[in-house]
């Protein structure tokens, strides 16, 4: 593929992350994501002959690996999953409030939408959720916490459902303070 393609297929995609995360799958058309873009209508179809679900499909995938460099440059500088944790939140609630809350977590706005409606995208967002909840897992076994039974994962499971929360309660109410309580519980959590 010549890279004027492979550009405009990667606009294609920020388009549609940016779209999708604040309206959801339903609430963004092909047209105004084209728009966003700069594309014409014919590179949808080449690009994404799988039509609105690849398009949507890849956009959560892009959206999930950005989260997951976020968490590495974050593990880097915070190796203990008490200090990780807390500034993942963080980094979610200043990218959140930066959008003047239109966005939260990259993936619940789909995830919440399609869960019963869409076999293939919502099997695209529980692979972006077990990805995050296995890294956390991880870290938190790095850190000590048990790793001879499940208490690790269920630990993990915890901490990404108080994250996704916190953002959707954040988001809602268009205030930070949902993000800042649920921190200082995940930070009592972990010590």
């Amino acid at each position: 593929m010549a890279v004027k393609g492979d550009e405009t297929r990667a606009r294609i995609i920020a388009a549609a992350r940016t779209l999708v995360e604040a309206q959801g799958s339903h609430g963004t058309g092909l047209n105004e994501v084209l728009a966003v873009a700069g594309a014409p209508r014919g590179s949808l179809y080449h690009h994404f002959p799988g039509g609105k679900d690849q398009l949507v499909g890849e956009a959560l995938a892009a959206a999930g690996r950005e989260v997951d460099a976020m968490i590495d440059d974050l593990a880097g500088a915070l190796p203990r999953a008490r200090d990780l944790v807390p500034a993942v939140l963080d980094a979610l609630a200043d990218r959140m409030v930066a959008a003047g809350y239109a966005k939260g977590c990259p993936v619940a706005t789909v995830a919440l939408e399609i869960a019963s409606s869409n076999e293939q995208l919502q099997r695209v967002c529980a692979g972006i959720y077990e990805g995050w909840q296995r890294r956390l897992a991880d870290a938190l076994r790095a850190d000590g916490h048990a790793a001879a039974d499940d208490a690790a994962d269920d630990l993990a499971a915890t901490v990404l459902a108080l994250i996704e929360g916190a953002l959707v309660l954040a988001r809602a109410s268009r205030s930070r303070l949902p993000v800042e309580r649920v921190r200082r519980q995940v930070v009592r959590l972990l010590a």
